[in-house]
Order: C-alpha cells, then sequence, then structure tokens
C-alpha cells in the first residue's frame, strides 16, 4: 500500500462539526468524510517539488509557502483526526490544517511561482528524476510533466480554497 500526500478543503464549521462529534463518540469517531470534489491526493509530489524548487533557487519564502500548503500548519488543533482507530493518517505525521486567512496567504505566494522557470533549470527528465529522487527517476512520463501536473493541481485546489474561504488539511495515507 502506497502511502501519499493527501488534502482536504473543509469550512471551519465542519472542523469543529468532526471534532465535536469525536468528542461526543465512545471510541473518538469524528465522521471525517470531506466532499471529493474538496480533496487531492498529491502522490508523492510534495518533496520532489520542494527539491526541484530547491535545486533551480526558488526563494526560502517560496519555499515556506510549498511546504506550508503540503504540510499544514499548527495554529488549527486537528489533532482529532489523529485518534485511533479513527485517524485519518496512520502512517505518516499527525493530520495538520491551514486556517482560511493562511490559505490566502499560501495561495498568493503559490500563484507567484514560476514552475516552468524551475524545470527549465532541472537537466533533461532523466537526470533530473535521479537529482530530485524520491521515486522522480521512475516516473513513465518523466519528472518534468509530473511536477509541472501536481504543481498546477495544487494551485488549483489552493485557489479554490481561497476563493471560497476554507481551511485546508493535510495528511499522509
Amino acid at each position: 500500500m502506497a502511502v501519499t500526500q493527501q488534502l482536504a478543503r473543509v469550512t471551519a464549521e465542519y472542523l469543529a462539526l468532526c471534532r465535536t462529534r469525536a468528542e461526543e463518540s465512545s471510541d473518538g469517531d469524528h465522521q471525517w468524510d470531506p466532499s471529493e470534489a474538496d480533496c487531492l491526493d498529491l502522490d508523492w509530489a510534495p518533496v520532489m517539488l520542494e527539491r526541484a524548487c530547491r535545486f533551480a533557487g526558488v526563494s526560502e519564502v517560496h519555499l515556506a509557502a510549498l511546504r506550508q500548503a503540503t504540510d499544514g500548519g499548527v495554529a488549527m488543533d486537528v489533532g482529532f483526526l489523529n485518534a485511533h482507530p479513527h485517524a485519518i493518517g496512520p502512517f505518516g505525521p499527525a493530520p495538520a490544517a491551514l486556517e482560511p486567512l493562511a490559505v490566502r496567504r499560501v495561495c498568493g505566494l503559490l500563484g507567484e511561482m514560476d514552475l516552468q522557470a524551475v524545470l527549465e533549470v532541472l537537466p533533461l527528465d532523466i537526470e533530473a528524476g535521479a537529482l530530485i529522487g524520491h521515486g522522480a527517476e521512475g516516473l513513465g512520463d518523466g519528472a518534468r510533466t509530473y511536477l509541472m501536473d501536481h504543481f498546477e493541481a495544487l494551485r488549483e485546489f489552493y485557489a479554490g480554497a481561497s476563493e471560497r474561504g476554507l481551511a485546508v488539511v493535510s495528511w499522509w495515507d
């Protein structure tokens, strides 16, 4: 079973409802079930994206935004989503979340990033895959296509969350 980065866009009210369910349930069942339309599977792209951006010299501010976009933050307590037997991400770090204001900031910084320029700095796909590591060397369509597709999906996901004033929860599953 592959463990991949997952994201969900949710309202603060939905998170509060899940917290209340967990507190009222005898076994901590939060009944986490965000809409499929508001979920994104980033596969293993987060580490590869960060490594490519670091190699290309992307600013520390933008690297931090990329990390926050995938790893979440600490301002919102979503520890109740990590309670067994109902943990949503039992195979990785505890779930984390970004509040809507942080989502808006991260969305703006992701929008400023030119991933095409990052990818142009990388060598050809085979060498890029070896340079990036973390499985990038085995990507069928090449590392550049994989990274571009996943970055664009991440940017669009955050734009949708920002426009709707939603929080973003991240976990590995």
